[in-house]
């Protein structure tokens, strides 16, 4: 039965670098909805783009994916000029062409994404058996093998920052409030067992800003993680800082999956959380009673795992 007000309890693993942890969660399970997320990665295959698109292959055949989200950031520096740019042969088709990574690509947009034509991301999706933009943000059902049901809410979080307002990354004209309103309705209505809502910017990291980066992002403290505690969300998934990360607070796990490309080594975790400078990507396993996650890097290793599970 679906409590009105569900809890959930968050454990987790962090490994070295020559630790192992078997194929979890990379393995096929027919009980359970499998996907891949990446982020921050359209580089002409370089910063070794090429090889964690290698790697996510592989990882998404050993685990059956059933789709790959990419959570924003999809081409550098400056988004694509139109649907027919370059950069969606360099940085898309040419580098993630493994059989696996050919289901459905569900997308978001990140700030650089916003330095270019908007529009264009969301044209392609006319064009391509794979990429799906269908809006800036939109919410899909995933029903699992076991009967249970998944909500994804993918969100638009550049309009949110202030700091865009007047710069290369054009936000003028967005709703930000708007978007919100939505989605409180959307959590509001929806039954799943699992709301699991992505964005490209953190919320909260378990990283600080003592080094002069914007780890946390006070705008979506302040105005969307609100609406994900009073839903009762226990994941939300980003990108945007060019790492891998876990940190769990007040009931919400945040996980950032932003190493698909370029990354930096991070300082120490904070926060009881992890962080790594590995180039990598994210899993996700998901069957009615638990949620499994991993991030893994590009050599096949899985670095962290967590997993979530109704208290």
């Amino acid at each position: 039965m679906l409590l009105s007000r569900r809890r959930f309890i968050s454990t987790s693993l962090a490994l070295g670098a020559g630790g192992a942890f078997g194929a979890f969660p990379a393995l096929a399970d027919p009980g359970a909805l499998n996907c891949v997320l990446i982020g921050d990665w359209g580089r002409n295959g370089h910063d070794d783009q090429r090889a964690v698109a290698v790697q996510m292959g592989k990882t998404a055949a050993a685990m059956g994916a059933r789709f790959t989200v990419s959570v924003g950031d999809n081409f550098y520096e400056d988004g694509v000029t139109a649907v027919d740019d370059p950069q969606w042969e360099s940085s898309f088709e040419k580098i993630y062409t493994a059989q696996s990574l050919q289901s459905p690509w569900k997308v978001i947009l990140g700030n650089h994404d916003y330095r270019g034509n908007v529009q264009a991301q969301l044209e392609y999706s006319a064009r391509s058996h794979r990429w799906q933009l269908p809006a800036r943000y939109y919410t899909e059902a995933q029903t699992l093998p076991d009967g249970a049901r998944a909500d994804f809410f993918y969100l638009d979080t550049s309009p949110f920052i202030k700091k865009y307002l007047g710069s290369k990354v054009r936000i003028e004209g967005q709703d930000s409030q708007a978007q919100l309103d939505w989605l409180d309705k959307a959590l509001a209505a929806s039954t799943a067992q699992w709301k699991i809502v992505i964005g490209h910017h953190p919320i909260y990291t378990a990283l600080d800003d003592a080094d002069g980066e914007d780890h946390d992002q006070p705008d979506l403290i302040a105005r969307l993680n609100p609406v994900l505690a009073k839903h009762d969300v226990p994941l939300y998934i980003c990108g945007h800082d060019h790492c891998l990360q876990s940190v769990a607070m007040n009931g919400i796990t945040y996980v950032v999956t932003g190493a698909g490309s370029q990354t930096y080594t991070p300082r120490p975790a904070i926060r009881g959380g992890f962080a790594s400078g590995a180039h990598g990507f994210m899993t996700l396993h998901i069957t009615g009673g638990k949620l499994q996650y991993g991030l893994m890097d590009m050599r096949g290793k899985t670095i962290y795992a967590g997993s979530i599970v109704p208290a």
